[in-house]
Order: structure tokens, then C-alpha cells, then sequence
């Protein structure tokens, strides 16, 4: 009744709840993680840019499109978090409760603390370092019980890893039977090779493997059914449905990407609307390898 005798009041209120917050008499607005509904691998704001990772949309992200960039103004994902996140959720539509383990993510505590909303969910650093973490992971010697993560999220890890069979065998131990991997690493050129001359990322970290297309078979030699998750429009590009984006000297070997490629190996999971909407662009810049343990 209040607010049809009394429509003031309501804007009073308003007015006074910031005041009230500084001095203590009224709860803090909740932080995007609070608030927050469970995360969507697909859901659109009204913007021509949207977040799946906290639900903000708006304008435009805060920089360029790139895999690395293309930043979130409320969460600051950038967008190949969001890509792990849909690829995730897509292909896993009742994932709420389960034991997540993320290796090294790249977001802070408020991200974290979304995920243990919903998952039972671990981040793991190899040394703790660069990455503020629950538990210290060294991927060629887990410390953890067999059969004990059904989900695996490894965001640019892998490549920073010196024995890679090693690691995809400690990996597939823990999962349990049908866990998942979804594995990201940068897929810069067609054939796995080490880098040419010594080579770190951002954190300082050294980089022992560029891989390429040819990772599939290695996840499939220690046993994980293995397909790679890409976006409609990059799909097209490499079943020659579409022409092969131009090579721009970004570091993506395009060509030789495309000559590599196994085409039945590819699954389709983000449509160029969501692409678009999402900032997975450029779009040859985002593959997760998802791998089941049978």
C-alpha cells in the first residue's frame, strides 16, 4: 500500500540508503557475486556486450577484442575466461555441486567465491606465486586421491608443464569415471614443437611446449575421449566453409593452423551472435579441448 498512498517515500529512502551505508545503519550493496544468479553459458544482457561470467552487460568491453583482453567492467574476466566458462557449462547443463578443481586461474577472490556458490570448488597454483590459491598442485605429481575432481578446469597451464604425458596421466587419475577436462592452452601454430628460443608468459613463467592440433591424440593415447570445443565462425573457416581469416602478425601461425586441423575432431559451441556478444573475437584465438574419462 505504501508505495501507491505514498510515492515519496520511496525516493527518500533512496536518496538516504547511500548515507546510510557509509554510517553503518543500513546492510552494503551486495558485490556482483553475492547477487549473482548461477553463471550461464549462453545468457544475454541487454548490451551489445555481455559477461557470462558475473551477468554484466553493457556498451562495450573496457579494451580490444582478444583472447587476452576484451575485459569484463564488473569482474574483469577477460574473454578466454568467458570461453571457459560457456565451454564448461554448455556441454555440462546440470553442473551445480560439483568437485571443480582450477589450475592457476587467472581471476581474484571474487570470482572464487562465485564458483563455491555453486560448485565444490578448488584453486590450485603450482608454487603460489603468481596465483592466490587453496591448495599447491604440481601437475606431474598431484597430491590428490584417485577418483576424487570430476571437473578439471586448466586454463594456459599445460604449455608451462615440462613432461606433458606425465601430467594428462596424474590428471586422469583423479578425475573420476566421466569427469571432464576442459584445457586451454594458446593453439598458435598446427604441430606441437618446443619454442624456438626461451619463451615466458606474462607471470615470468617459462614456456616449454607451443602445441598444436596434434594434443588431441596425445589426450587420447592416455585414454580421455577428446574433441576441441571452437566457435561456429572459426569451425567454418577450417572445414573450408568459409575463406581462412587473414594472418596479421599476431602470433597466430593461421595457415599453418588450418593445414594441421582434423576437422572431424571439432565441435561447434558458440554461434556468432554469442560470439560477438561475448568478445570471442578474433575468433581463431579460442579452442578448449574437452576430454571425458572413460
Amino acid at each position: 500500500m505504501t508505495s501507491f498512498l505514498d510515492p515519496s517515500l520511496s525516493r527518500v529512502k533512496s536518496l538516504l540508503r547511500p548515507l546510510a551505508r557509509r554510517v553503518g545503519l543500513a546492510k552494503g550493496e551486495p558485490v556482483w557475486w553475492d547477487k549473482q544468479s548461477k553463471p550461464q553459458a549462453g545468457s544475454l544482457g541487454l548490451g551489445d556486450a555481455s559477461c557470462n561470467v558475473c551477468g554484466w552487460s553493457g556498451a562495450e568491453f573496457a579494451d580490444p577484442f582478444h583472447s587476452e583482453m576484451a575485459t569484463c567492467l564488473q569482474c574483469r574476466s577477460i574473454a578466454r575466461d568467458r570461453f571457459l566458462l560457456r565451454c564448461f557449462l554448455l556441454r555440462n547443463p546440470e553442473p551445480w555441486g560439483l568437485r571443480v578443481l582450477e589450475t592457476s586461474p587467472r581471476m581474484g577472490r571474487d570470482y572464487r567465491r562465485m564458483m563455491r556458490r555453486w560448485f565444490e570448488y578448488t584453486a590450485s597454483d603450482f608454487d603460489e606465486s603468481n596465483h592466490v590459491a587453496d591448495i599447491k598442485v604440481d601437475l606431474m605429481a598431484i597430491g590428490l586421491p584417485d577418483d576424487s575432481i570430476d571437473v578439471l578446469l586448466t586454463p594456459h597451464v599445460l604449455e608451462h608443464v615440462p613432461d606433458t604425458a606425465l601430467a594428462l596421466r596424474e590428471i586422469w587419475r583423479i578425475l573420476t569415471p566421466g569427469g571432464r577436462m576442459y584445457l586451454q592452452v594458446p593453439l598458435l601454430q598446427g604441430v606441437t614443437a618446443p619454442p624456438i628460443e626461451p619463451e615466458f608468459h606474462g607471470d615470468d613463467t617459462p614456456v616449454f611446449w607451443r602445441f598444436g592440433w596434434d594434443l588431441t591424440e596425445t589426450l587420447r593415447a592416455v585414454g580421455f575421449e577428446t574433441t576441441v570445443l571452437v566457435t561456429d565462425e572459426w569451425c567454418d573457416s577450417l572445414s573450408g566453409v568459409s575463406p581462412r581469416p587473414a594472418e596479421i602478425g599476431d602470433g597466430f601461425a593461421i595457415n599453418d593452423i588450418c593445414d594441421h586441423v582434423v576437422v572431424d575432431d571439432l565441435v561447434a559451441v558458440s554461434t556468432p551472435e554469442i560470439t560477438r556478444r561475448f568478445g570471442f573475437l578474433a575468433t581463431y584465438q579460442f579452442a578448449t579441448w574437452e576430454c571425458i574419462k572413460r
